[in-house]
């Protein structure tokens, strides 16, 4: 039985540009995909064929059990989305934004005015509830948009890179709050270019480039597939690399490689800090300076390199994705709310 966001097949060209090829998903009811992916991949895109502000030129694609090329008002009724830009009214005050939204979903007045109160109390905004929304921070508005997604509790939940841009602290803060959002039974789709975010926030996450998924699994199988966890080790005299060499290699999962120039040799392992507090002491009793150690993890750039053998560079996702950004950004609200 398909999950709360099934798609397959899904087909979207801009142009000569194929952004989505063939695209597959199936997300759990309850449960959280982090679509993982550099700009240009498809993300966005996939995001918009299934919360049904673009139509796929070919596929199927099933939210909150509806058709969503047979019945995308019925979607519409069932999920909120938080794109990339803050959906909101700028000359408007968070509140005044937030009772909109209500009434735009056809919300009583009362209701709407009651719900706007809570957001803001959830999203740590009160203080500056009647202050005009153009004189939020970036963070603060990004909350703000997140908190209109959510003004009726949709049951399926869409974030388009919702914390792109944002300082530690807030994007902290918006993780917490998409915790307990999927804790309460919310599905939720979320892509995002940081391997950080879907670590923290994910049940699973896909891999996607050049329109295809090319990966799918939770975070450690796909840290695995890219070599887990590495110890790097900088040793301070050069004639002490081969010692320190066979102290990595017993520790190691693989084998160790030695960069001479740079007095640096970096393992396979694993077990975590426990390990590299071993690796420290054994090194300290082999009589071992060391100018530098770490536990590195895969990083984006580490698990595209693995899967695809580039980077994840930059590019456009095609030309009528990039045309449509700002003409969408202040619409997407209100097709979402229709």
């Amino acid at each position: 039985m398909p999950g709360a966001i099934y798609a397959e097949g899904l087909v979207k060209t801009f142009g000569d540009v194929r952004a989505l090829d063939g695209v597959d998903l199936d997300v759990p009811e309850g449960t959280v995909l982090g679509l993982l992916g550099p700009n240009g991949a498809g993300k966005t895109t996939a995001v918009r064929c299934l919360t049904t502000l673009l139509r796929p030129d070919s596929g199927r694609a099933v939210v909150a059990g509806v058709d969503v090329l047979g019945h995308p008002d019925a979607v519409r009724r069932s999920i909120g989305l938080s794109g990339q830009f803050a959906a909101v009214d700028e000359y408007l005050t968070g509140r005044e934004n937030l009772q909109m939204v209500g009434q735009l979903y056809q919300m009583r007045a009362k209701q709407a005015k009651a719900r706007a109160v809570e957001l803001l109390e959830q999203f740590h905004l009160t203080d500056a509830a009647d202050r005009p929304t153009k004189t939020y921070s970036g963070g603060m508005r990004r909350r703000l948009d997140l908190a209109a997604a959510l003004v009726v509790s949709p049951p399926v939940m869409f974030m388009d890179e919702p914390t792109t841009g944002l300082d530690p602290r807030n994007r902290q803060q918006l993780w917490e709050v998409i915790k307990q959002l999927v804790s309460g039974g919310t599905t939720l789709l979320l892509t995002t270019q940081y391997l950080e975010e879907a670590d923290h926030l994910a049940h699973d996450i896909a891999v996607v480039d050049h329109g295809k998924v090319i990966a799918q699994g939770t975070s450690d199988e796909l840290k695995a597939r890219t070599g887990g966890e590495r110890v790097e080790v900088v040793v301070h005299e050069r004639e002490h690399i081969s010692t320190a060499a066979e102290v990595l290699g017993g520790f190691g999962k693989g084998d160790t490689t030695v960069e001479e120039h740079t007095r640096r040799l970096t393992v396979p392992v694993t077990g975590g800090a426990k390990l590299l507090a071993e690796v420290i002491r054994e090194l300290d009793s082999r009589g071992i300076e060391i100018d530098d150690i770490a536990l590195r993890r895969p990083t984006l750039d580490d698990v595209f390199l693995s899967l695809t053998g580039h980077v994840a560079e930059e590019k456009p996702e095609g030309n009528g994705e990039q045309g449509n950004k700002q003409g969408n950004k202040k619409n997407t609200r209100k097709e979402t709310a229709k």
